[in-house]
């Protein structure tokens, strides 16, 4: 009896409090380059789409827990409030950050002329605080999975 105790108070302690609600969302999401050009391959532009990804999270309370670029998807653990759907959290981080990339790096848009970096496609599945480390783990790993080199 006193180990479940413990245990529901440490994980009372990781939920989000809000004015009518308690609780955390959390979501491994992936999307993917349009038409799987690989874009990123090169360390410079992994990091500029990271941090546009991040400043796009950011501004709209958008937690970001991990984040993984690779050369032609993107793989991110996040954390939002119950106002958001997994559908407009990835509108925001894929529009958003598509914006700010191309504002960056111009030579972009003779790639993408009409401005569109992702694919339609993405993946969205919850994520529990049993598995977090597990996902967490699967995302950093994804270079070794991908076998891919940094130019």
């Amino acid at each position: 009896m006193e180990t479940q105790i413990q245990l529901s108070e440490s994980f009372a302690e990781k939920y989000e409090k809000y004015e009518h609600s308690v609780g955390k969302i959390m979501m491994h999401l992936e999307w993917c380059t349009k038409y799987r050009y690989k874009m990123f391959r090169k360390l410079e532009y992994q990091n500029l789409v990271s941090a546009c990804i991040r400043r796009a999270a950011s501004l709209h309370q958008i937690k970001i827990i991990e984040l993984n670029v690779q050369s032609e998807h993107v793989h991110c653990i996040v954390n939002f409030e119950f106002t958001l759907s997994a559908s407009k959290v990835l509108q925001i981080l894929k529009g958003l950050s598509a914006k700010l990339f191309f504002e960056h790096h111009k030579k972009a848009r003779l790639r993408y002329p009409r401005g569109h970096l992702w694919s339609r496609g993405k993946f969205a599945s919850s994520v529990g605080f049993v598995q977090l480390d597990v996902v967490q783990n699967y995302i950093r790993t994804q270079g070794i999975h991908h076998g891919n080199r940094i130019l």
